[in-house]
């Protein structure tokens, strides 16, 4: 037996326990426990090199730096009370339709997962569409299914929606608005095939329409963080503009929410740096380590076989299963790091197709994603089961259907205005 398939074996081994423990957390211990072992015993065991696991350290910084500040800022915009006056207009829009909570959850977590990422509308806004489904008196499934979903299929816009997209952007080559002006029509696209597919999908559900209880006060509008949030929005895209990495503008708004908060006593230095999750971002950067094993021994030669060079229609639908398989087998962040380096040199066509894989398949099982795993956690302290069966069906209506509706539209944009 060679060094290589001694290596390759070890190196997936580990990784699969990694995965494993992420979705365990045994005693609640963070994803981190098992990562940072594993990323060090690779590189004693000779499966990555210190130079290659710097190497690949190295490129992730600048992504999980912008991740731990965009964090930071959904938490401060969840403390400022955003959230919760959302859930509350789109209470008082529905009135007695269950079917426009529907629509008005839709529209939210979209917005939320596109500028603030999908763990924003995990982590935080679930349990206001639990609160806002109580209000109104309408069944839940529905809209707390839709807040997992769109956390995945509504990531697609903005390169700040996902981490995956974040390494997507890297590597691509796009400014932010170049970007956004691509993945626009595939984020529009997998939206409306979610909202019909979960239309039909949960009528039963949407049926029973809705019994509001007793009148309850209406959160006001947090008028100054939502200036600030679009300032900040734009300040991503004169970043862009300038050559400038987007962080900045990220950090701006960390900045000054951050400083009003601390000054108003409504959050504390430790809660700021609780928020940044800096546990999982260690995560992240060990994990981007085994991955560098698992692709260096072998993986990315077998996947180099199946995927196309081009940007054909075809090619590009070839990659987006490709990457969408690969997420369900080993999460969409491992995919996305073994996929990128070998769909970069062939341009932002497969580079996008491989986001667009990843980034929607994961709605086809649990393990897809480690925020449809968050959000299984969520769905249990609120006593609701998340039930594999309704989760996996409704994943097989909506995966192929949203992969090819997405991928036709990126086809579509490549071809009318370029890259």
């Amino acid at each position: 037996m060679s060094t290589t398939v001694v290596y390759e074996a070890v190196s997936v081994l580990l990784l699969l326990a990694v995965l494993a423990f992420a979705v365990v957390r045994p005693r609640g211990w963070p994803e981190a426990a098992a990562a940072v072992p594993a990323a060090v015993l690779v590189m004693l065991v000779g499966a990555v090199s210190p130079h290659a696991a710097w190497a690949q350290t190295r490129s992730l910084l600048p992504v999980v730096g912008f991740l731990a500040l965009i964090l930071v800022l959904a938490q401060l915009c969840a403390d400022e009370g955003l959230f919760e006056a959302a859930g509350a207009a789109v209470a008082r829009w529905c009135g007695s339709g269950a079917g426009r909570l529907l629509t008005g959850v839709f529209v939210v977590a979209s917005v939320t997962t596109a500028v603030l990422s999908l763990d924003a509308t995990v982590v935080l806004l679930t349990p206001v569409v639990f609160a806002t489904a109580a209000r109104t008196g309408a069944r839940a499934r529905p809209h707390v299914f839709a807040t997992a979903h769109l956390a995945n299929s509504a990531s697609l816009l903005l390169p700040v929606s996902n981490l995956t997209n974040l390494l997507a952007f890297s590597a691509s080559g796009l400014t932010f608005t170049r970007f956004a002006t691509l993945m626009a029509l595939p984020w529009l696209a997998a939206i409306v095939v979610e909202y019909a597919v979960f239309r039909v999908f949960f009528r039963t559900d949407l049926a029973a329409g809705t019994t509001p209880g007793a009148p309850q006060p209406n959160p006001e509008l947090p008028v100054f963080t939502l200036v600030v949030l679009a300032l900040t929005l734009a300040g991503f895209v004169l970043a862009s503009f300038a050559g400038l990495d987007p962080a900045w503008a990220a950090l701006g708004g960390v900045l000054v929410l951050g400083g009003r908060a601390l000054l108003r006593r409504r959050t504390t230095p430790r809660e700021l740096v609780g928020a940044a999750a800096p546990l999982f971002c260690l995560f992240v950067l060990a994990l981007g380590v085994v991955v560098q094993a698992v692709v260096d021994n072998g993986l990315d030669t077998g996947l180099g076989r199946l995927l196309p060079s081009g940007d054909s229609l075809t090619e590009l639908l070839v990659v987006a299963v490709v990457a969408a398989l690969l997420a369900n087998l080993i999460n969409n962040l491992p995919a996305v790091l073994a996929l990128l380096p070998l769909v970069a040199p062939h341009g932002p066509g497969p580079v996008l197709a491989v986001l667009i894989g990843v980034n929607l398949g994961p709605n086809l099982t649990y393990v897809g994603s480690l925020a449809t795993l968050l959000w299984r956690r969520i769905l249990h302290t609120h006593g609701t089961r998340a039930e594999l069966g309704p989760f996996t069906r409704l994943g097989l209506l909506t995966v192929p259907a949203t992969l090819l509706a997405s991928t036709l539209a990126l086809w579509g944009m490549l071809h009318t205005i370029g890259t």
